[in-house]
């Protein structure tokens, strides 16, 4: 399996950091922070294809923005405990990009991937009804970014195996 992420800036991961006090009470708290555009469903010897199917899918694909724009949850996500609070993020460039994979790979999950995706940066799983509202009610300022590269993370390796570069518009 693999996902292709969109890397969030050292701005975001402050951001992160600052709201680490308030993730108290969940069982899953994220140390690493990312926005997924999409996932593959492709084993590791499959690694070499995937990234070529890629390079051609995203070499019209110019740098795009992002925003975070504040804190909300999946009270009942699509797989695994809820609630989850995330990072919103709003990026039209993001979900261009998105639905044009999907086009091209198909869903991995029509869910998650479908008409309902939500790009997000996850903060944290599982807390309590009052964790999640102290965080719900916590004001945050946007964070605006444009996206210069995508990584491509592999989950078996629990790394990023291939980043590309997007030109800059």
């Amino acid at each position: 399996m693999y996902s292709l992420n969109v890397p969030v800036p050292g701005a975001v991961e402050r951001l992160a950091n600052d709201l680490h006090p308030k993730l108290t009470g969940f069982d899953q708290v994220r140390d690493r922070h990312a926005v997924v555009c999409k996932r593959f469903a492709a084993a590791e010897d499959e690694y070499h294809r995937l990234r070529e199917r890629l390079r051609s899918s995203l070499s019209p694909t110019p740098a795009f923005e992002a925003t975070v724009t504040g804190i909300d949850a999946f009270e009942t996500p699509t797989h695994g405990l809820g609630p989850v609070v995330y990072l919103a993020v709003e990026s039209p460039g993001l979900y261009d990009l998105h639905r044009r994979l999907v086009d091209t790979f198909g869903a991995v999950d029509d869910e998650l991937e479908g008409p309902a995706y939500v790009p997000h940066v996850t903060l944290a799983r599982d807390g309590p009804p009052e964790a999640v509202d102290r965080l719900l009610a916590t004001d945050i300022d946007p964070v605006t970014w444009t996206v210069p590269e995508l990584h491509l993370w592999s989950r078996a390796r629990r790394a990023t195996a291939w980043r590309v570069s997007l030109p800059q518009p």
